[in-house]
C-alpha cells in the first residue's frame, strides 16, 4: 500500500543552493548531477523530455527518457515557472528506484521523478520542483554506512589467545600453590643459610601469595605472544604489495594494475564461502552487439551489398515473388526502426540524412540501440523525431516519416513493447518486439513453427532473443483504442493496472515477421572465471538492477545457469499469478523448499559434494519479492518467509537477484553473513550502487570500470576485471590463509616451547621465581633469533605452485572453512611443543645427572643448564620451519642460517666481555665453556632431533602416501587405455552406450563408467 502522504506548496526559489529545500523549484543544467529527488516541470525540449543517466544508482549506463508532467511542459523559462502555484502530494521516503506514487494535477509516476545522483544528458536545461531532499532521497536512503570488518583469523588469535591466558593463570596458581605446599616444612621455608628479615616475617602471607603469583604471571608472560601482532601487521602491509606487484592484474586498456586499499583482510580471500557480484559493467562489458536476424523462419546474416534485400543465408525462399519477399524484409527493418524509445544525441554537424553515419544513438537499453544499429547496417536508418514523427532513411536514401501515436512502453510482467504510428499514406499500424513468451501467443498460430526454431538456437548459443510482430489497425478501432489509452493514463487510481488490461487488448492477433539475436558481450574470461569459484566450492549470487530477462540471459551466457539448471522463480510475474500475493508466495516458497528438501535429504555429508551428484537448482528472484519477504507479517515459526527463503537459498548452487535496489543488494548479503555458521560474503561491483554491499560483506572488491570510481574508492580491493577475482581468489587467497595461519600457530607454538621448561624449572628451584634463561636471551628470543625466518616464510611460503592453485579450483575447498585454525590443528600444535619443551627440559636434566661434564672436572652451573636448553630451543623451533618450508628463495636461506649464525655469534659476544653496566656477569664465558664439552655437543645434537623426529616421520609418512597414489594412478590410467578398446568393440556390437563421467569426489584421474541400452538402428 502506499501509506501517508505528505502535501508540499511549492514555489520557485531564487537562492543558488547545492541543497534545495522541499518544495524549492531547481534549474539543472546539462551535465549536471540533480542535487535532490525532483519532479520535471519542464525540459527545453519542445516534447518535454530529458535524458539522464543512472549509473551511480542501478549501475545503468545508458541515457534513459524521462517526461515531464503534461501540464507544466510549456513553462520553459524561468519567468513562466514563477507563475506557477501548486501543490505535490507524494508518498513518505522509501528506498526503492523503481517506484514511486505522487500528485500533483494528475497521478505521477517513476518517469516524472528524477533521482539525485543522475546525471542529466544532451538536455541543455531543465526544471524540477524537489520533493525529497538531505538524507530522504532514494539515494541516501540506499546509503550503506561503513562497518568494522575483522578476518576469521584475527577472531581466531583472540580465541588462542585466550586458551593461552588461561595456561598461564593456571601455571602461575599452580606454582604458587605449590610454592607455599614445599614451603609448609620450616626447612624449607626458612633454610639457615637464606633467613628472613623481621619484615618478611611480618608480611600478610596473603599479600605474599598475591605477590608471588604476580612474580610468576612476570616469569612465565612471555607464553603470551605480544610479538606476534607486531608480525602479522608487518605480514599483511608487505604482503599487500604482491597484490599491486602482480603483472597478471595489470590491463592495457585502463593503464592500470590492482590496488590493495586495505591490508587487513588478505588471508579473508581464502576463506570466502558466497561471491555477491553485479552484472553490468561486471560480468559484462555492457555492450551490445546485432548478430543476426531471422525473418519468416530463415536465418540473415552479413551486410547487405545490394539495395534489394538482405543477404540470405539458409533456407528455400518461401516467396513465389521477389517483391514479395522485398516488402516483407522492408517492413522487417522498418519495424526495427520503429518500435523502441531511441533518441538521437544532438549534434549540430548532422543535418538529415546526409551525415547519418555520424548519428549517435541514446537509450535506457543497450539492446534497443543494438537493433537500431543492426538496421542501418542493411540499409534503414532511423534519424530521429521531429514534431513527433519518426523519421527514417530506407535503403533507396528516401526519408519517411511515421506520425507516433503511442508508445507501450516495456515492463518485466508484459516483457514487450510496442509503438502506435501512422504512415504518411494514412495507415495505422503497429509495431511490437518483446520475448518469445510474451509474443508467440498474441500471433498466428500457423506463423510460429519456423521463427521458433531460430529463436531457440539463438538462446541455446547464449545470444538474446526478440521477435517481432506487426498488425494494421482500422481507423474505427484506433479511436476506440486512442480513447481507452488516455483514460488509462489520465487514472488517479490503479493505473498501472488500468494501463497494463488496455496494453494486453491492444497486442492481439498480430503477424509475426521474424526474430534478431544479440549478444550481451561479457567480459574476458568471465564465463571460465564463475566455472572456477563454482569448482572452489562458492556460492556465486548476480546482484542486479536490470531486467529479469537481460540478467538471465547473461547468467546463462557466463555459465552461472547451466543449461541443466532446473530455475525456480520468485518474481513478480509467478507471484501476480494469484489475487493475494503473500499467500501465492507463501505457496511457492513451501513448494520449492519440498523440492529442495526431497532432492538434498539431511545427511552428514558436505553440500558442495552434493551439487555434483544431484539436479542443480538455481533461484531468481527480484526486488519486489524480496521486500514482500523481509517485511513479511509472518509470526517467527516454521511458516516464516524469511527463513524458507534462506533455506532455498542455501540448497541452490546460483541465485539471480534482479532489479534489485542498493540497499536491498546489502541486505541480501546481510542476510547471508547472518546464516548459521557466518559464511565469509565477498562482493564486487564496479558502480556507486554497488557500494553498499561492497561496504557490507567481509570482502569488498571494486573493479576499475566506466562507471566512475565509487566503487574502487569504497573497497577493499580493486582490480581492473572480474576475470581477476579468479587469481585473487585461488591462489593469492589461499597462501595469504596458509601463510598466516602457519604464523599464528607457529608463534603459540615456539613460545610454549620456549616456556615450558621454565615452569618445569620451578619443579626443581623450590618455587623460588628463579628464571631458567637470562635476561638477554628472554629479550631476544622473539625479537632477533626467531622472528625473521617465520615473517620470510609468511612472506614468500608457495607450499603449492601457483599455476597449479590457479589450474586446480577444488584446492581452495581444503582450506575453507578456517581448516588450519580449527581445534584440531591447535591442539596438534600444541601438543608437539609441550612434547618438544618436554624434551628440552628433561633431556638436559639428564645430561647433568652426570656430576662432571668436563675432563678438569669442574661442574656446570644452571646457567649453563638454561643456556643449553635454550640453544636446543632456537635450533629445534628455527629447523622446525625449514622443515615446513616448501618454497626456498636464498632470503628464505639467508634469514633461517642467518638466525642461528647469529644466536651462536651472539652468545660468544654477549658472554665473552665484561660489561661495565652489568652489576651481575652471570654469562661471562658460559656459552663458550659449555661448548667445549663433547658430551654438551652430542647432547644438544641428539635433543634436537629426538624433537624434531615426531614431525621428520610425519613428512616421510606423507610422502610415502604421495607415491603410492601416483603409481596407483598410472595404474588405473593404463587399465583404461587396454580396457577402452575392448568395450568399445563390445558397445558396438551390442547396441549399448557407454558414457565417462568425471567425478568431483573422486581423483580427477578416476572415473565412472555408465552404460544404457539404446535402441539399435
Amino acid at each position: 500500500g502506499v501509506g501517508l502522504f505528505i502535501s508540499y506548496l511549492f514555489k520557485v526559489s531564487k537562492k543558488l543552493s547545492s541543497s534545495p529545500s522541499v518544495g524549492d523549484v531547481v534549474e539543472v543544467q546539462a551535465d549536471e548531477t540533480f542535487p535532490c529527488d525532483l519532479i520535471l516541470l519542464s525540459s527545453c525540449t519542445i516534447d518535454g523530455t530529458c535524458y539522464v543517466t543512472t549509473a551511480s544508482l542501478d549501475g545503468e549506463s545508458n541515457c534513459k527518457t524521462h517526461h515531464a508532467v503534461r501540464d507544466t511542459i510549456e513553462l520553459c523559462t524561468a519567468e513562466s515557472i514563477d507563475t506557477l502555484r501548486a501543490a505535490i502530494e507524494c508518498e513518505q521516503p522509501q528506498p526503492d528506484l523503481y517506484n514511486c506514487v505522487h500528485f500533483l494535477f494528475r497521478s505521477l509516476g517513476p518517469e516524472n521523478l528524477l533521482l539525485k545522483g543522475a546525471t542529466l544528458k544532451n538536455t541543455k536545461k531543465i526544471y524540477g520542483v524537489a520533493v525529497y531532499t538531505g538524507m530522504e532521497t532514494k539515494m541516501a536512503l540506499n546509503y550503506q554506512g561503513k562497518s568494522q570488518k575483522r578476518s576469521a583469523v584475527e577472531k581466531s588469535i583472540n580465541a588462542f589467545l585466550i586458551v593461552y591466558l588461561f595456561i598461564l593463570l593456571t601455571k602461575a596458581a599452580v606454582c604458587t600453590t605449590l610454592k607455599y605446599v614445599w614451603q609448609s616444612t620450616p626447612y624449607n621455608d626458612e633454610p639457615w643459610y637464606n633467613q628472613k628479615t623481621q619484615k618478611e616475617r611480618e608480611t600478610l602471607k596473603v599479600l605474599k601469595m598475591f605477590t608471588d603469583f604476580l612474580s610468576f604471571m612476570v616469569l612465565f608472560n612471555f607464553i603470551i605472544p605480544v610479538s606476534m601482532y607486531v608480525t602479522v601487521e608487518m605480514q599483511k602491509f608487505l604482503g599487500s604489495f604482491f597484490i599491486s606487484w602482480d603483472k597478471d592484474f595489470y590491463d592495457e586498456e585502463i593503464n592500470e594494475g590492482a590496488l590493495v586499499n586495505t591490508s587487513d583482510l588478505n588471508e579473508e580471500l581464502g576463506q570466502v564461502d558466497y561471491v555477491f557480484t553485479d552484472k553490468t559493467g561486471t560480468l559484462t562489458e555492457n555492450s551490445m552487439e546485432f548478430i543476426e536476424c531471422c525473418i519468416d523462419g530463415h536465418k540473415y546474416k552479413g551486410v547487405t551489398q545490394e539495395a534489394d534485400g538482405l543477404s540470405q543465408t539458409d533456407g528455400p525462399l518461401p516467396y513465389f515473388d521477389k517483391a514479395d519477399k522485398v516488402n516483407r524484409e522492408e517492413l522487417f527493418l522498418r519495424a526495427l526502426c520503429l518500435c523502441h524509445t531511441v533518441e538521437i544525441k544532438t549534434n549540430d554537424a548532422v543535418d538529415g540524412a546526409t551525415e547519418s553515419a555520424e548519428l549517435t544513438y541514446m537509450s535506457s537499453s543497450p539492446d534497443e540501440i543494438a537493433l537500431v544499429k543492426g538496421a542501418k547496417k542493411y540499409g534503414f536508418t532511423f534519424v530521429g523525431i521531429r514534431n513527433g514523427h519518426m523519421r527514417v532513411e530506407n535503403q533507396r536514401k528516401e526519408i519517411e516519416e511515421y506520425e507516433l501515436l503511442h508508445t507501450l512502453n516495456f515492463d518485466s510482467v508484459r516483457r514487450r513493447m510496442s509503438v502506435i504510428v501512422k504512415t504518411q499514406s494514412g495507415d495505422i499500424l503497429l509495431f511490437c518486439k518483446g520475448a518469445d513468451s510474451a509474443v508467440f501467443p498474441r500471433v498466428q498460430n500457423h506463423e510460429i513453427e519456423l521463427t521458433k526454431a531460430h529463436v531457440e538456437r539463438n538462446a541455446m548459443d547464449g545470444y538474446r532473443t526478440l521477435c517481432v510482430a506487426f498488425k494494421e489497425i482500422a481507423p474505427d478501432d484506433y479511436e476506440k483504442i486512442n480513447r481507452q489509452l488516455i483514460e488509462a493514463k489520465m487514472a488517479l487510481q490503479d493505473r498501472e493496472e488500468k494501463m497494463e488490461k488496455v496494453f494486453d487488448d491492444i497486442e492481439t492477433n498480430m503477424n509475426l515477421i521474424g526474430a534478431t539475436a544479440v549478444e550481451d558481450k561479457l567480459q574476458d574470461q568471465a564465463a571460465e572465471t564463475i566455472e572456477a569459484l563454482h569448482a572452489a566450492g562458492l556460492k556465486v549470487w548476480v546482484l542486479t538492477g536490470d531486467k529479469m530477462e537481460t540478467a538471465k540471459s547473461t547468467c546463462y551466457a557466463c555459465r552461472l545457469f547451466q543449461t541443466s539448471t532446473e530455475l525456480l522463480e520468485l518474481t513478480t510475474k509467478t507471484i501476480e499469478e494469484s489475487e493475494r500475493k503473500e499467500d501465492r508466495l507463501h505457496e511457492l516458497l513451501i513448494e520449492y523448499r519440498k523440492k529442495l528438501l526431497h532432492e538434498f535429504p539431511k545427511s552428514t555429508r558436505s553440500l558442495k559434494k552434493a551439487w555434483t551428484e544431484h539436479q542443480e537448482y538455481g533461484l531468481i528472484i527480484d526486488g519486489s519479492t524480496l521486500s514482500l519477504i523481509l517485511n513479511s507479517s509472518q509470526d517467527s515459526g516454521s511458516n516464516n518467509y524469511k527463513s524458507i527463503f534462506l533455506q532455498i537459498c542455501m540448497k541452490c548452487t546460483a541465485v539471480l537477484c534482479c532489479r534489485m535496489a542498493p540497499l536491498q543488494k546489502a541486505q541480501i548479503v546481510r542476510m547471508v553473513k547472518n546464516l548459521k555458521g557466518s559464511p565469509i560474503t565477498l562482493s564486487i561491483g564496479d558502480g556507486a550502487n554497488d557500494v553498499s554491499m561492497i561496504l557490507e560483506s567481509h570482502v569488498g572488491i571494486g573493479i576499475k570500470g566506466k562507471e566512475g570510481r565509487q566503487a574502487a574508492r569504497n573497497s577493499d580491493y580493486s582490480v581492473p576485471k572480474f576475470k581477476h577475482l579468479k587469481k585473487l581468489l585461488l591462489a593469492h587467497g589461499h597462501l595469504y590463509y596458509v601463510r598466516i595461519a602457519h604464523l599464528v600457530q607457529y608463534f603459540f607454538y615456539k613460545n610454549l616451547c620456549f616456556i615450558l621448561p621454565q615452569f618445569l624449572y620451578q619443579f626443581f628451584c623450590g618455587f623460588s621465581q628463579q628464571p631458567l634463561y637470562d635476561a638477554a636471551y628472554l629479550t631476544m628470543y622473539n625479537i632477533c633469533f626467531t622472528s625473521l625466518p617465520i615473517l620470510a616464510y609468511s612472506l614468500l611460503e608457495q607450499h603449492i605452485n601457483i599455476d597449479t592453485l590457479t589450474s586446480d579450483p577444488r584446492l581452495y575447498m581444503k582450506i575453507s572453512g578456517n581448516a588450519m585454525l580449527q581445534l584440531g590443528p591447535f591442539l596438534y600444535w600444541t601438543f608437539l611443543a609441550a612434547f618438544e619443551g618436554t624434551v628440552f627440559f628433561f633431556g638436559t636434566y639428564f645430561l647433568f645427572q652426570t656430576s662432571s661434564l668436563e675432563e678438569n672436572a669442574k661442574v656446570y652451573g644452571n646457567w649453563t643448564f638454561g643456556t643449553i636448553v635454550f640453544t636446543v630451543l632456537v635450533f629445534t623451533v628455527t629447523l622446525k620451519l625449514a622443515l615446513d618450508t616448501r618454497f626456498w628463495t636464498w632470503i628464505n636461506h639467508f634469514v633461517i642460517w642467518g638466525s642461528l649464525a647469529f644466536y651462536v655469534f651472539f652468545s660468544f659476544f654477549w658472554g665473552g666481555i665484561i660489561w661495565p653496566f652489568l652489576k651481575q656477569q652471570r654469562m661471562y664465558f658460559v656459552f663458550a665453556q659449555m661448548l667445549s664439552s663433547v658430551s654438551t655437543w652430542l647432547a644438544i645434537v641428539l635433543l634436537i632431533f629426538i624433537s624434531l623426529f615426531p614431525e621428520i616421520l610425519l613428512i616421510v609418512l606423507k610422502n610415502v602416501r604421495r607415491r603410492s597414489a601416483r603409481v596407483r594412478t598410472k595404474l588405473m590410467l593404463i587399465k583404461y587405455v587396454i580396457f577402452l578398446p575392448t568395450l568399445a568393440h563390445f558397445a558396438k556390437h551390442n547396441s549399448v552406450s557407454i558414457m565417462l563421467i568425471p567425478t568431483r569426489s573422486c581423483s580427477s584421474s578416476k572415473a565412472i563408467f555408465s552404460s544404457s541400452p539404446i535402441k539399435s538402428n
